[in-house]
């Protein structure tokens, strides 16, 4: 198997700490699907100052391909976080840096090459929107994460993106159920072919356009606790890998049985996230640099 992150990638620089951290959606989910055992790559922009090359050496050291990526002169994606028992708060961010001033742009080479993995994810955070046609066009399975902001869950938004998503992943907090089963029903009648729910401490929905299914969080030692940094982000790498090793393809979801699997599996790797700190490791002490706020 294989699942290749395309898109964004962020240093997150928690100000409580004074540490900062690399991350991005797009590329934790493939620093976890390596962790998993599943080969990985990450295809995005790096910004040409030092925070860029921090990103990249951390993907890099976790055995993650990035040999197909691009650095663009300026700016690296850098947000800027506080934790308070235990949840993340974020404070600010630079919009993501040359990751979306100047996005990735797919030619036939890179469909070429997205077409040797199973599964492509992208987000919300990664202006990859207009390259959803093309990634699909690969053949590939899509993910795509639509985080938590309202305005990534209009119906035009939904329209411009869910008929070129597989999986939708969207943070739900402390919606109600039904809430939660009404926003899985919207995303999944706007294209995607399933729609899964995070819910936190409350679990997991995932809807196949027939039935829900549920799943409870796995419990976590609060002694452990670290922060909830790339929680969202593992439980989908955990979902997706075992979802892909019970044969999950285009012309074939999975049974019942093996979706429940998955998303025990997600459940339990999102638990063991808790006690990383940041989303994959590889603190540094805060370096401010030029264009970045303090």
């Amino acid at each position: 198997m294989k699942v290749i992150g395309f898109g964004d990638n962020i240093v997150d620089r928690f100000l409580d700490r004074k540490v900062m951290y690399p991350g991005g959606n797009c590329v934790n989910v493939a620093v976890f699907a390596r962790r998993l055992g599943v080969e990985s790559a990450y295809l995005g922009v790096f910004g040409s100052d030092p925070l860029g090359t921090f990103v990249r050496e951390a993907i890099d050291a976790e055995g993650v391909d990035t040999s197909r990526c691009i650095t663009r002169d300026g700016l690296n994606g850098v947000t800027e976080i506080k934790v308070v028992d235990g949840d993340r708060i974020f404070l600010g961010w630079n919009q993501g840096g040359v990751t979306t001033s100047d996005p990735f742009v797919l030619e036939d080479e890179h469909l070429r090459y997205l077409a040797s993995a199973h599964l492509v994810h992208s987000s919300v955070y990664s202006a990859s929107e207009n390259q959803l046609p093309a990634l699909r066009s690969a053949g590939t399975l899509v993910s795509f994460d639509y985080s938590s902001e309202p305005e990534r869950r209009t119906d035009a938004y939904l329209a411009q993106t869910a008929p070129y998503v597989d999986l939708a992943l969207l943070s739900c907090g402390n919606m109600t159920v039904a809430a939660v089963e009404n926003e899985l029903k919207r995303v999944h009648a706007a294209g995607a072919s399933l729609a899964v729910g995070t819910r936190g401490q409350s679990g997991a929905m995932m809807y196949d356009g027939e039935r829900f299914l549920t799943q409870a969080a796995a419990p976590t030692d609060p002694l452990r606790f670290a922060d909830t940094m790339g929680c969202g982000d593992a439980f989908l790498a955990g979902l997706v890998v075992s979802l892909l090793s019970s044969g999950w393809n285009r012309s074939f979801l999975p049974p019942v049985e093996d979706c429940r699997k998955a998303l025990v599996r997600g459940a339990e790797f999102a638990a063991a996230q808790c006690y990383v700190e940041g989303a994959f490791g590889y603190g540094r002490a805060v370096e401010v640099a030029a264009g970045h706020s303090k």
